[in-house]
């Protein structure tokens, strides 16, 4: 996983600048109508990212339901989610890779009798809580737009049929939306634009 941030860039929010802790960035951003943060290791790349601009480094949230892609691929510190399932439903596991080198951060499953719309959802919410946990403040992608929805309406819209084999996965899915339901941190969350980007990195390449 990527070094605890030290220093945040707020390029949109009440008092654009650079903090040195999550809490200080927090109160510029939170309920802050189009807010654009980054958490970044340093102070000289936070300088250096508050003056090239919020656009560089991700990209725009639309006021629907799903952010609007940049026509450039995203760069910077961020973390990609993906999942894979062989059938539908099938046997299903779900990852999240770092951006920025590739890494592997996080690999769950493969859990039987699953759908990729549900790893897909795991997946945002694993890295959700993830980053949460370590107080590190990155934006996620995602090219499923069934899973951002989900995210935001905190409820797993699956229609899949609870059976013996999937039971640990339904219990997965119970804990993801209570944890959704329980917690209100704002990290930006976004559409991955795979036709203008290609896969996503944490593709498991499997197509």
């Amino acid at each position: 996983m990527a070094k605890k941030n030290k220093f945040y860039v707020v390029w949109q929010g009440r008092k654009p600048g650079i903090y040195s802790s999550w809490e200080a960035c927090k109160s510029q951003v939170q309920a802050f109508e189009s807010a654009r943060y980054m958490g970044f290791e340093t102070q000289e790349q936070a300088e250096r990212a508050f003056k090239e601009g919020w656009k560089k480094h991700y990209a725009l949230k639309s006021k629907g339901s799903n952010p609007k892609p940049k026509t450039r691929r995203p760069t910077g510190e961020a973390l990609t989610v993906d999942a894979a399932c062989s059938g539908n439903p099938g046997r299903m596991e779900y990852r999240g890779v770092l951006l920025q080198n590739g890494k592997e951060v996080f690999h769950e499953g493969p859990f039987e009798e699953g759908t990729n719309n549900i790893g897909e959802f795991l997946a945002i919410v694993h890295a959700l809580a993830l980053l949460d946990k370590r107080n590190i403040c990155l934006p996620i992608y995602s090219d499923s737009a069934n899973a951002l929805l989900w995210v935001k309406k905190k409820k797993c819209g699956t229609k899949l049929t609870p059976s013996p084999k999937n039971t640990e996965l339904f219990q997965l899915i119970n804990r993801a939306e209570q944890w959704l339901i329980n917690h209100d941190r704002d990290f930006p969350v976004y559409k991955w634009d795979t036709k203008a980007w290609g896969e996503i990195p944490a593709d498991f390449g499997r197509k």
